[in-house]
């Protein structure tokens, strides 16, 4: 889990994953056959089809967003506090007394709050009051002057945690979506020179602010198959019915039928739940009502293409805790290499 734990702890909100894409590009120089980086920033990796493999060989497209949810530096007033606005979707109950780090002309530690009294001196009816994300403020203790010398408006902030392994799960921040970023990476490993495809393995960017940077990726490298690799939703926790779960945390890889950005192609869908289960590889379906995926846009670019979604079911989705079970992430490797490795003669009747 040690990479995991790396690609967790880094920082790299939308529009700022450097430091993402040099782990996974540091990763991939043995995995990989050909490495580029293009004008959004988004990392492409090919592994080339196996020398037996039917020629031209397809292409398959793996989209592993490399972004986190975050903010942006927006503001700083004249006593040091500063403000932010949000990349990505955020519940601000989690928002509390949390620690964030701002990437400046260095990592700086400071604390997020929102603005108003403690709450020794609240009346019970401001207790009550709900926060927008433009009601926090940073404070980093320092001098203005001082901190002006380091902050600016624009540089990036994440929200700060620790990775913690628990045992059978793993916790911490940024699970959305490094743990695809992870599973990408071990795919490419695991394929060796066995692929039946030309397997491009993109670290996208800016997907938690509208999949901005899968479609011209896409558009580029024309793939006959898009898979996104994302988490989803695993509310099998108190207070959430059973029918609203989406996915339960160690019962398998989820295989997407449908979400608010695509519909999983039904063939895509039987090919994989018929390699699941001659592989005996736990499986669960996943249907989610409400967010999407990077397969939107590689079902929509340019003449479109087949798309499906592979998930790692995640407990606590945009908080600083996200936690997976370690048998779902290997589930997910698992699935994706046994996929990639069959030929799939399918595909070439659509």
């Amino acid at each position: 889990m040690e990479l995991l734990r790396k690609l967790c702890e880094a920082s790299g909100v939308a529009g700022r994953e450097e430091r993402i894409r040099e782990i996974a590009r540091d990763h991939l120089q043995r995995n990989a056959d050909e490495i580029t980086v293009d004008t959004l920033g988004n990392l492409i990796a090919l592994k080339k089809a196996k020398s037996n493999a039917a020629e031209p060989a397809r292409k398959v497209m793996l989209a592993c967003h490399m972004d986190e949810i975050g903010f942006y530096v927006k503001h700083i007033d004249d006593k040091g506090f500063i403000r932010v606005v949000p990349l990505g979707g955020f519940d601000t109950r989690n928002l509390f007394a949390r620690r964030v780090l701002i990437q400046g002309k260095r990592d700086v530690i400071g604390i997020m709050n929102p603005c108003g009294r403690p709450i020794h001196m609240l009346k019970e009816e401001d207790k009550k009051k709900t926060y927008d994300v433009d009601e926090f403020f940073v404070d980093v203790f320092m001098k203005p002057d001082e901190m002006k010398e380091i902050i600016r408006v624009g540089d990036p902030v994440t929200l700060f945690q620790p990775f913690h392994d628990h045992g059978d799960v793993v916790s911490g921040k940024a699970m959305d979506n490094r743990v695809a970023v992870w599973v990408g990476l071990n795919v490419m490993k695991n394929l060796g020179s066995d692929s039946a495809f030309d397997v491009y393995m993109v670290g996208a960017v800016q997907e938690e602010v509208g999949t901005r940077g899968s479609g011209p990726s896409c558009f580029g490298l024309d793939p006959d198959v898009g898979i996104a690799i994302d988490v989803t939703l695993a509310c099998d926790t108190p207070g959430v019915e059973p029918d609203h779960a989406v996915t339960r945390m160690g019962e398998g890889v989820a295989i997407k039928i449908m979400d608010s950005y695509s519909i999983s192609h039904r063939g895509l869908v039987d090919s994989f739940v018929k390699t699941a289960e001659s592989n005996k590889i736990p499986f669960q379906m996943e249907i989610l009502p409400r967010g999407g995926t990077d397969a939107g846009p590689m079902q929509r670019t340019g003449i479109g293409r087949p798309v499906i979604t592979i998930s790692v079911p995640c407990r606590y989705v945009h908080t600083v805790v996200e936690s997976v079970q370690k048998k779902d992430l290997q589930g997910a490797v698992d699935l994706l290499t046994a996929w990639l490795k069959s030929p799939q003669e399918w595909i070439g009747t659509l």
